[in-house]
């Protein structure tokens, strides 16, 4: 006989509503048929109780909602890093953030070993001025320790009112811990940036995946064609520290620069969750060489690109191993203003690569360092061509005499160690390419 113990009338409509929601199937005892997938009557029993005896001896007084509500929270938690429960305030700052303007510090967090990490900083914004890094731990905000805390939650921490500012204890490496105080801003984003690094030679940054970014990477890739005459020798396309987003944007991005074959499919439990998506016959670039540069914050929606352009071997990829999520998750409204997040399937790059936990692993890899001139080298000195009576060319070639000191404008790549080993192989390329 199982024990008996009294419930109050709205703890039990509370349950049982809340059964109602988890399940489209009716309540059965254990014993049932597993393929019915019918929801155990004890271990409801036993949530019920536990409900009712934190009502009646917690000390301090909780509500239903409350309680439900942060049971809602604990089941989304408990199956992976990515899945939540976002009450209304959290599903609008999502729906911000995908449209590049959001409140906050600029910085993307996952979990590791129960304590915050740092996925990536997104580019001018609080975290990134701050010099905050891919692989930083988290731990304290203002004080308080992060150790068990939820990415929720810890999210809400660090959220706030633009202008007040938050200190974040932080370790990286394994050193000793440092403080970093940071004035919260509202985030806007701008995904896609390009220049030209040299003549002929293109740069596309894109730190994030917005809706609009596959709409403006285009744009950007024929912005650069245009600056080089039509004749773009290559690209670098930096996905360093660029957190993920929106798939079909990344999708779009692989697009441009493939004219043919599989980019990117998805496997679920539900057939909804498997997709496919293939390249349409045009490359913006007209085959010209791509080099991307991934590292550490290099996730999600960024890997598939990565992993794309390097199964089709359009891309050489360099840098160091990219950070391994290649979970899909799905934002599921729900009644007043709140949305499940949740992880419905795993991404597969062309060649039926799962990055989930693994990461790109790079063509080239080259860790990051800075370029440094060991001397002024911007002073040619004297040549042949200055010496009073020197020779001509004997083929009637001009006179190439020194310029003497000239100013150098500082370039991305002068202080970009990996940027710069990107333009050098990119150069490389060039020189063995086909005509």
């Amino acid at each position: 006989m199982r024990p008996t113990f009294s419930l109050r009338p709205t703890l039990l409509a509370a349950s049982l509503a809340l059964c109602a929601a988890l399940s489209p199937y009716a309540l059965a005892d254990h014993g049932e048929d597993d393929s019915k997938a019918a929801l155990p009557l004890d271990d409801l029993r036993t949530f019920a109780e536990v409900m009712e005896r934190i009502k009646a001896s917690y000390v301090e007084p909780v509500d239903d909602k409350t309680l439900l509500e942060n049971a809602i929270k604990g089941m989304l938690s408990g199956l992976d890093p990515h899945s939540a429960y976002l009450e209304p305030e959290a599903f609008s700052e999502l729906q911000e953030s995908t449209s590049g303007e959001f409140g906050g510090l600029g910085i993307e967090v996952g979990l590791e070993d129960g304590l915050i990490k740092v996925v990536s900083p997104i580019d001018d914004t609080p975290a990134a001025s701050a010099g905050i890094e891919a692989g930083d731990l988290i731990i304290k905000i203002d004080g308080q320790p992060t150790q068990g805390v939820g990415i929720s939650e810890a999210v809400d921490k660090m959220r706030g009112k633009p202008g007040s500012e938050i200190t974040l204890t932080l370790v990286r490496g394994g050193g000793m811990p440092f403080d970093v105080t940071l004035k919260r801003a509202v985030i806007k984003v701008q995904s896609v940036k390009r220049q030209m690094l040299e003549d002929g030679y293109g740069y596309l940054r894109i730190t994030q995946f917005q809706i609009n970014t596959g709409e403006q990477a285009g744009k950007a890739m024929d912005r650069l064609q245009k600056d080089s005459g039509g004749k773009l020798k290559g690209l670098v396309l930096d996905l360093r520290n660029n957190p993920g987003g929106i798939l079909q944007a990344a999708v779009e991005v692989s697009d441009h620069l493939l004219r043919k074959g599989l980019i990117v499919y998805t496997k679920g439990r539900d057939s909804n969750a498997e997709l496919r998506f293939s390249a349409t016959p045009a490359d913006k670039l007209n085959g010209a060489p791509v080099v991307v540069l991934i590292n550490g914050g290099t996730a999600s929606a960024s890997e598939i690109v990565a992993g794309a352009l390097q199964d089709h071997k359009r891309a050489v990829i360099m840098g160091t191993d990219s950070f391994g999520k290649g979970s899909v998750q799905t934002v599921l409204p729900l009644n007043n203003e709140r949305a499940l997040k949740l992880t419905t399937a795993l991404y597969y790059t062309p060649k039926d690569r799962s990055i989930q936990a693994q990461g790109i692993v790079p063509d080239i890899e080259v860790a990051r360092a800075r370029v440094s001139q060991e001397q002024d080298d911007s002073y040619e000195g004297y040549k042949e061509a200055d010496l009073a009576g020197h020779l001509g060319n004997g083929n009637g070639g001009a006179d190439k005499p020194s310029n003497g000191k000239k100013a150098k404008t500082e370039r991305p790549q002068d202080k970009d160690y990996q940027l710069n080993q990107a333009l050098n192989l990119l150069k490389g390329l060039n020189i063995t390419r086909t005509p």
